[in-house]
């Protein structure tokens, strides 16, 4: 809570003004009973004669008076806090799509992608809704709570007094309630946040849970998730619900009492019966708020827990600020150094231990090994989307640690196993985020990786959307991908695993494309099937994170090692 009232500082001055609103409206509502006491002795005094009809008339009209100012009030108030607490929900969702691409790959590794959309979603709505509704009816609360305490003492402390204490109970058990219910609160957002999790794991990898019939051991998964749920969700709303009938019989006991009270002291002629329906009013007005402020408490307790995991996100240790990074390259040459690398991804536990290689500009260079051996590792580490733990990366002499990721970025073009494709047109997906694209790179893209002619059968042709709908295949994806790595025309090259998922026909198509978008141009190609890196300028035999053998197909071929043992398997099985 400290940190939202810290992050909501710039909007206090009109939090201030509502919660005035708020409070003059209470204030206004709070001297309504006293005139309603005037209004019902006027009435009183006239049964054994004449009303005075212009009298009542008067404080009449100032009860319309004041009622419809307290209405004018909170309607200004409601308006007020509805349009604060939605920028301020809207602030924080910014903030946190600003952060998501300022926290290192280190966090999503630990992290769901469920959770992370939790955050986003249910919590900043929960933290919009449950401030719009509890700050405001807080304030107006604790007026008419205090206000009615003061103008029942001012009326008569006798019935004051035996109101109150007819009350007391009823905070007493508020406060129990509310300390036992917090932790429940914190728990309900925690097991959303893992139901979310689960679900978008479970169905974005629907056709896996199916083909391994995993149907069973995900709905126990799921079971357990949202059991944890209901039980915390159970415990917190039951806890919370129990205030509002608490506060109904401390009210409905405040009547009886006041009935008592006052009929004893009307026998006595120590009050008129005005004072009594006065009194009526005002034990209304004093456990009413009760109720409101239960309710609040709720609320916050729901915003708290919230606003924790909201603000849990936002203090998470970024990526380090690279103002200070001057370094570019303008005419980039391609020459690529590793200079005794080394990287874990725990800290006491290395998986490249020294890996040291030279790649002159120009050059196609293979990287190959046993699943494990560190190869997306590398390209991981060459892209700095991790940083090193010793040694050095350089290109073209100068150090990828002391050039900013943006720069770094720019020099690379990608092709990665796992395809991605956005909502938006084929166009819009081969462009990406570059502007000086022009129709014709993007159609010669195309044909260069075979992917013409299927997009020319489409109804819209480039201009035809991808959603949800599309029925791609993962082949189709992948020349997507490729011919968007084809159109950035930068100098340095990535292929990881980038023909995995297409056909022998079209992976020949591919690699003739390949071999055009890569000359000239320094190339780091990851491959499984080796057959495809044949024609590479050097190839890395990576092993427990250590080069063990290099040089080109036809010297390890005649070394008779590792490669040579990898290369010859693949046929065997193959035939």
């Amino acid at each position: 809570m400290k940190d939202l009232v810290s992050y909501s500082k710039a909007y206090f001055p009109a939090i201030i003004i509502a919660l005035i609103l708020a409070m003059s409206a209470a204030i206004f509502n709070i001297v309504g009973p006293n005139q309603l006491s005037k209004m019902t002795d006027l009435i009183t005094v006239g049964l054994g004669g004449s009303i005075d009809m212009h009298a009542v008339f008067k404080v009449a009209i100032l009860l319309v008076f004041l009622y419809g100012l307290g209405f004018i009030f909170n309607y200004i108030q409601g308006y007020i806090m509805a349009t604060v607490t939605q920028r301020i929900s809207k602030q924080l969702r910014k903030d946190i799509s600003v952060k998501i691409n300022k926290l290192p790959l280190r966090y999503f590794d630990s992290t769901t992608t469920g959770d992370v959309l939790s955050r986003v979603t249910n919590d900043v709505d929960m933290v919009g809704q449950t401030m719009n509704q509890s700050i405001s009816g807080l304030i107006t609360a604790l007026t008419m709570f205090l206000g009615s305490l003061f103008m029942m003492f001012y009326t008569n402390w006798i019935m004051a007094i035996s109101a109150v204490l007819s009350t007391v109970i009823g905070f007493v058990l508020m406060i129990f309630i509310i300390s036992k219910s917090q932790r429940y609160f914190a728990q309900q957002q925690k097991d959303l946040g893992r139901l979310n999790g689960h679900i978008e794991e479970t169905y974005s990898g629907h056709h896996v849970v199916k083909a391994y019939n995993g149907e069973n051991q995900s709905k126990k998964d799921f079971s357990v998730i949202n059991t944890s749920l209901y039980d915390s969700a159970w415990k917190s709303q039951f806890l919370s619900g129990l205030m509002m009938p608490l506060m109904m019989f401390i009210g409905n006991f405040g009547y009886v009492v006041v009935c008592i009270v006052g009929a004893a002291l009307a026998v006595n002629g120590t009050i008129s019966f005005g004072v009594i329906v006065a009194f009526m009013l005002y034990i209304r007005l004093f456990t009413q708020p009760l109720q409101q402020i239960a309710q609040a408490a709720t609320n916050l307790q729901s915003t708290a827990a919230a606003s924790g995991r909201v603000f849990e996100i936002l203090a998470e240790e970024e990526l380090a600020k690279e103002s200070n990074k001057m370094e570019k390259l303008e005419n980039v040459k391609g020459d690529v150094k590793f200079e005794n690398v080394q990287f874990g991804y725990e800290e006491d536990k290395l998986i490249i231990k020294d890996f040291s290689v030279s790649v002159e500009a120009g050059q196609k260079v293979a990287i190959v090994g046993p699943t494990g051996a560190g190869k997306t590792t590398l390209i991981n580490l060459l892209m700095r989307f991790y940083e090193l733990s010793g040694g050095k990366i350089t290109i073209d002499g100068i150090a990828t640690n002391q050039m900013t990721r943006e720069c770094l970025h720019d020099l690379f073009c990608m092709v990665l196993q796992d395809t991605w494709v956005f909502e938006g047109s084929i166009r819009d997906n081969i462009v990406y985020s570059r502007t000086d694209v022009t129709d014709e790179e993007v159609e010669a893209a195309c044909r260069a990786v075979g992917l013409d002619h299927f997009i020319q059968t489409l109804p819209d042709k480039y201009d035809t959307i991808l959603d949800d709908k599309s029925s791609l295949s993962a082949g189709q994806k992948q020349l997507i991908t490729i011919a968007r790595a084809m159109v950035k025309m930068a100098p340095l090259l990535i292929l990881d695993e980038a023909t995995s998922s297409v056909d022998t026909r079209t992976e020949v198509l591919i690699q003739q494309a390949m071999d055009k978008l890569t000359e000239g141009k320094t190339s780091f190609v990851i491959a499984h099937r080796l057959s495809t890196i044949k024609n590479a300028d050097l190839i890395l035999v990576m092993k427990d994170g250590d080069i063990i053998e290099s040089g080109d197909h036809q010297e390890l071929i005649r070394k008779g090692g590792f490669y040579a043992e990898l290369y010859n398997s693949q046929f065997e099985t193959a035939s």
